[in-house]
């Protein structure tokens, strides 16, 4: 077996993991669940600082 051979084997299975990687990321039915994941860092900081000035939301009053 040549090394070239091998060398461009392992350059076909790294090529393919990529545009694997790439397809599963930027596919349509992963885009709501990175939106979401994107917005819930800001979410969770409006309701942490919202909690801390003591300014409760009715639903957060409502659990306790």
């Amino acid at each position: 077996m040549d090394i070239n051979l091998v060398r461009e084997a392992v350059l076909m299975l790294a090529l393919a993991c990529f545009i694997g990687i790439v397809w599963w990321a930027y596919g349509p039915s992963r885009r709501t669940y990175f939106q979401r994941a994107a917005l819930s860092v800001l979410e969770d900081d409006d309701r942490d600082a919202d909690m801390r000035a003591g300014y409760a939301s009715k639903a957060d009053a409502r659990k306790g």
